[in-house]
């Protein structure tokens, strides 16, 4: 009888990985995988939930005028044409309103315009020009219509008047009657507003040759360079009686100044530039803003900017209407032609000017627009064919120190 052979059975041979079985992913890979894209996913969500809520808020801020605008569309009959294509003018309005949060300032008393200025900018943006109007400006108020519903009649009035008749569109109507140039955009900016925006770009450099103490304008400061913050760099530009002759023409240049400071800053520090650093600039901005609906969103505010922010700031200029005492009140301003008319004749028809920083009044202005028919004193070098008529002036480029 044969033995029963028993046979041992071979080991698998190994074919390759391509044949091996494929193994499906385990528990533990899975649930990795998909809380890694839920983890990208919450974090991109995030990362946009959040800059909306930045957009969101800034441009909530912005307050829109729409009356403004309905009334100076009852007047477009009477309203000058529009300027050259891409050449834009605004009016810029400080208003002394003590309602809201700035009551602190002073008890209420109605609203007028603070400070004003006529900005242009050029249509191919390699300059721009700021012109101030004196609020004790004597000029042609047309009838406005005020708040009630009253209106009132066409007068002879300082210009700070016009606000107080009938807030924006008023003063509007004012600038353009005077200037015959038409106001494509306006911003109001308030006291609050303003301390915002330096303290935003962390405060402004300012020189004084002594020591300002004036309750009024809540202002006590030490002689000496220094920085200025919100509150004192709110007195500084409004102090009328402690700093100077006393007189509204140094206080306009001060102004002047100050802004092209503020305007330097901003440009030198890569302000624009940064959104860590321009998100506090444009919220403080924004915060007490007043605009017409063309320019009431941060995408009108950021189209602006952004056009404008390559002008060199020795090509940002401010100046002040020519005038000169008004002939019947020593105490008011009167313009001197033909001087303003050649300077609102250049910006209607997007001509340069030019300003002279060297003839500023500084301390010891002269009100009196004498001098040679161009605003030139006789005497003095003539600029550049190219640059236009001079005035007294000055340029962002030069600080309040400098």
């Amino acid at each position: 009888m044969d033995a029963q052979v028993t046979e041992t059975p071979e080991p698998p041979r190994f074919t390759g990985w391509a044949e091996r079985p494929a193994r499906g992913p385990g528990p533990v890979r899975r649930h990795w995988r998909r809380w890694v894209a839920l983890g990208a996913t919450g974090a991109l969500l995030a990362g946009a939930g959040t800059g909306w809520a930045l957009y969101t808020k800034l441009n909530s801020n912005i307050h829109t005028d729409s009356a403004t605008e309905r009334e100076l569309r009852k007047w477009e009959s009477e309203r000058p044409p529009a300027g050259p294509p891409n050449a834009q003018n605004l009016l810029l309005i400080g208003s002394d309103s003590r309602n809201g949060g700035n009551r602190k300032y002073g008890s209420s008393r109605g609203q007028r315009s603070d400070t004003t200025m006529l900005l242009h900018l050029a249509a191919d943006r390699k300059n721009a020009t700021a012109v101030s109007i004196p609020r004790d400006l004597m000029v042609q108020v047309p009838h406005c219509k005020r708040s009630d519903g009253a209106e009132t009649t066409s007068q002879t009035a300082q210009f700070n008047w016009a606000f107080a008749f009938g807030g924006a569109a008023c003063s509007i109507r004012t600038v353009e009657k005077m200037t015959n140039i038409r106001i494509d955009h306006y911003m109001i900016i308030d006291f609050v507003g303003f301390t915002k925006m330096v303290d935003a770009v962390d405060g402004v450099e300012v020189c004084l040759p002594q020591a300002v103490r004036d309750d009024e304008a809540h202002l006590r400061l030490p002689a000496g360079r220094q920085t200025l913050y919100g509150e004192a760099a709110l007195g500084y530009v409004r102090a009328r009686k402690s700093l100077g002759n006393g007189s509204d023409t140094q206080r306009m240049e001060r102004q002047q100044r100050f802004l092209g400071a503020l305007v330097k800053k901003v440009q030198s520090n890569g302000v624009l530039l940064n959104p860590t650093r321009l998100y506090p600039v444009l919220d403080a901005a924004t915060s007490s803003l007043t605009t017409d609906a063309a320019l009431a969103s941060l995408r009108g505010l950021y189209e602006l900017v952004r056009s404008t922010r390559s002008i060199p700031t020795d090509r940002v200029q401010f100046l002040t209407v020519p005038r000169r005492e008004y002939r019947f009140d020593t105490n008011r301003d009167e313009l001197v032609q033909p001087d303003a008319e050649r300077l609102f004749g250049q910006l209607r028809r997007d001509l340069p000017v030019a300003v002279d920083p060297a003839r500023e009044s500084g301390e010891n202005p002269v009100r009196s627009g004498a001098g040679s028919p161009d605003g030139k004193p006789e005497g003095s070098p003539s600029p550049p064919a190219s640059s236009g008529p001079t005035f007294p002036g000055t340029t962002a480029e030069h600080g309040v120190c400098e």
